[in-house]
């Protein structure tokens, strides 16, 4: 069975319970298990994977409700870390009226940071994992080196790299440090998956498809590239592509959208009977995306991420009607 292991940052969202608010101007807040690979665990393991998070978190109450919330769902901890030696990370949420987000992080450093490279050791891997990650956990920190052996094993043994940038910039000291650990590790990943507000700033690029093209370096293989309400589009190494429009709803939150969208997709990924992924996505790569939209979408009407995800026989019957 095709098993998808998350590595990166789990934390809690602090969602404020106002929108079209100043972070400074936020009373109260409601809190939710968040941080992206954590998030797309969940969505992928909710739609009918196979899901590990590989992270660490604090001994700390946040902690617990992260471990409690996976466990839950039905989300592997067996490579899960806890630790004493900092707390687990939190990110406080700012809303405007259309629920595009401002954030605040603490964590400096957070458990998750200072996971370390040994741990990598002891979690075995085979051909049939997908490797997912994202930027914020690259900074320099030993969860930067944990990532890069884990990504080498996965490698090695034929497994599929996922990243996902989900640029996070007041997490590094400069524009220019997020940048370069985004460009160092793009050549390693077989999917890249980016969005329209990411894409510009990641290849320096101004025209959007030679920006693409851009992303075409080392084993990437296939570039999903999402457009909010409109929709994604999946390039391909070989010059194909493929397109499905967006769901229009009224957004809350979109808290945790792409990742519901990389998670939903990745979800598709799993359950298929063949190994070769790529392949998969470009044969059934107009449902994969319609599937992938729809549950994207739904995650913004509601606040919070995990929380919002749509059941598999809510998505199915939506799409089919």
């Amino acid at each position: 069975m095709k098993r998808l292991l998350a590595i990166g940052e789990a934390l809690i969202d602090f969602i404020p319970s106002t929108t079209d608010s100043k972070l400074k101007d936020v009373e109260m807040f409601s809190r939710q298990v968040g941080g992206a690979p954590c998030n797309v665990a969940c969505t992928a393991t909710k739609l009918g994977g196979n899901a590990e998070m590989i992270t660490q978190l604090g001994q700390d109450a946040f902690g617990d409700l992260i471990v409690e919330t996976l466990d839950n769902l039905g989300v592997g901890t067996q490579y899960l870390k806890r630790t004493n030696e900092a707390n687990t990370a939190l990110a406080f949420v700012s809303l405007t009226k259309e629920g595009e987000r401002d954030f605040s992080f603490y964590r400096k450093p957070s458990a998750d940071m200072l996971y370390s490279i040994d741990a990598v050791s002891a979690i075995d891997v085979n051909e049939n994992d997908v490797l997912h990650f994202c930027s914020v956990d690259l900074v320099e920190s030993p969860m930067k080196y944990a990532h890069k052996k884990l990504i080498e094993k996965v490698t090695h043994v034929g497994g599929t790299i996922v990243f996902d940038p989900n640029v996070r910039l007041p997490l590094w000291k400069n524009e220019a440090d997020c940048k370069s650990a985004i460009h160092e590790f793009i050549p390693l990943a077989h999917i890249v998956k980016i969005s329209d507000e990411e894409l510009e700033f990641v290849t320096g690029i101004t025209d959007e498809n030679q920006a693409i093209q851009w992303l075409f370096q080392g084993n990437v293989d296939a570039v999903i590239y999402t457009k909010g309400a409109d929709g994604a589009t999946v390039y391909f190494k070989d010059g194909n592509e493929i397109s499905q429009q967006g769901f229009k709803v009224k957004a809350i939150d979109t808290t945790g959208a792409g990742d519901a969208f990389i998670g939903a997709l990745i979800s598709k990924l799993l359950i298929s009977d063949s190994t070769d992924l790529i392949t998969v996505l470009k044969n059934e790569g107009k449902a994969i995306l319609e599937f992938s939209n729809y549950v994207a979408a739904t995650v913004t009407t509601k606040y919070g991420a995990i929380s919002s995800i749509p059941t598999l026989e809510e998505v199915n019957k939506a799409i089919k009607s």
